[in-house]
């Protein structure tokens, strides 16, 4: 019995103002052909289907022609999605009954009955996994409010209240395997941050949780457990140095930060034989569809660097930071004639020496898609001379406004 699993498709994201429906579609086409080249029984999607709760019509066309292809095909006949923070489970959820009746199982959020959550697959009468579709645990699915509680507190809650649901649904689902007998795996799904997770910078993960919660220990799995399919986190990576406890990553590079890194799915093999199950674990990279390159120094690193691209002729999406000592104040003059009539595109042009000089003048009308929210909170309360004793509490606060702004479901309403 084999297994994908992929996570984090983020459909309908764009890059810096750029939309990337043809390499979405590249990548669909990709996976539908691999999934059908490799024999895959079970697909699994581990969260972040869609890049935003309300998916534009394009990106919401690619997924179902996608699931539609694979399911009426014969592709793939089992197909497990659950959604991650990005995702509106209410979306998600609308269209389960018809997914359903094409062998598509959807879990966008917690069942009132975890036992809905733990899906037997089977091959005709055979009993092929048993899943654990566990989607992005939100705050208020797993831990109960009180009031006047610390930062402290709510974080032990979470971490209680995230190891108490794997372990209920994890042992219904090896109940569910004693009464059906034999050597039958046991896979989770789980969108979350794990302890010492890699991230890069600009790759648009967020933070799940606010406080001092820095992640998920690997021991919150249940060790009987054959397999934990995890979403979040770009960066194709182990837990805690468990061969069965992974990321996927991200398809595609979401930021300029992940440019030069090899994305993959993963594919699981398991055997039943009478001293248990044999798992084997295999990565297949993912092609490139859209080139990206970063490029950062002083005026003379970077022009050599673009005329050294040019003579590739390939396509590329740029990323220029500037940080020299001399000012230019016509940079974008300077490269956009380099570039002119090659096949490189400039996304977007960082001028560091010019934006220092801004922000010392506290003028940031022009310059807000340098920060995040949180960078432009630092900035006021460094403007508005803040006492620093004051400062983690204000920021602490403005995060949990941002955190409950973004789990709120506007599907719901």
């Amino acid at each position: 019995m084999r297994i994908l699993h992929t996570s984090d498709w983020h459909l309908g994201r764009s890059l810096i103002g750029r939309r990337r429906y043809e390499e979405f579609d590249a990548f669909l086409s990709w996976l539908t052909e691999t999934i059908a080249v490799e024999k895959i029984d079970i697909l699994i999607v581990a969260g972040d289907i869609f890049d935003s709760s309300l998916p534009s019509n394009r990106a919401q066309e690619q997924y179902y022609n996608f699931l539609t292809n694979l399911a009426t095909n014969g592709v793939c006949k089992n197909i497990i999605l659950v959604g991650g923070n990005h995702d509106s489970p209410s979306f998600l959820k609308a269209p389960s009954a018809l997914l359903k009746a094409l062998n598509i199982f959807m879990v966008g959020s917690i069942s009132e009955n975890m036992g809905d959550d733990v899906i037997v697959l089977k091959n005709g009468e055979k009993p092929l996994a048993i899943i654990c579709a566990v989607p992005y645990l939100r705050d208020r699915d797993i831990r109960q409010v009180e009031t006047g509680e610390s930062f402290e507190q709510k974080d032990a809650k979470l971490i209680d209240g995230i190891r108490r649901h794997y372990a209920e649904i994890c042992n219904i689902a090896k109940q569910k395997r004693d009464e059906l007998g034999g050597n039958i795996p046991i896979v989770t799904t789980g969108h979350l941050f794990a302890s010492g997770g890699q991230t890069i910078d600009g790759d648009g993960v967020r933070e799940l949780y606010i406080g001092s919660l820095a992640g998920i220990g690997a021991d919150i799995f249940p060790e009987f457990v054959d397999y934990v399919a995890l979403g979040h986190l770009h960066v194709p990576q182990k837990v805690g140095g468990f061969d069965k406890i992974r990321y996927s990553g991200s398809p595609l590079a979401m930021g300029f930060g992940e440019a030069g890194q090899q994305k993959q799915v993963i594919i699981i093999d398991f055997e039943a034989g009478d001293n248990g199950i044999k798992t084997q674990i295999r990565e297949i990279n993912i092609p490139q569809f859209q080139a990206l390159k970063s490029i950062k120094g002083d005026i003379k690193k970077i022009t050599d660097e673009i005329n050294e691209l040019i003579k590739q002729k390939k396509n590329i999406w740029l990323e220029i930071e500037y940080i020299g000592d001399e000012i230019f104040n016509d940079l974008n003059q300077i490269i956009g004639d380099l570039v002119a009539e090659t096949e490189l595109e400039i996304l977007r042009i960082k001028n560091q020496r010019a934006f220092n000089n801004i922000i010392t003048q506290y003028d940031f009308s022009a310059n807000l898609d340098e920060l995040n929210e949180l960078e432009v909170f630092d900035k006021f309360l460094e403007i508005n001379n803040i006492a620093a004793a004051d400062n983690e509490t204000l920021k602490t606060a403005y995060q949990q406004i941002l955190h409950n702004l973004k789990e709120t479901d506007l599907n719901e309403q």
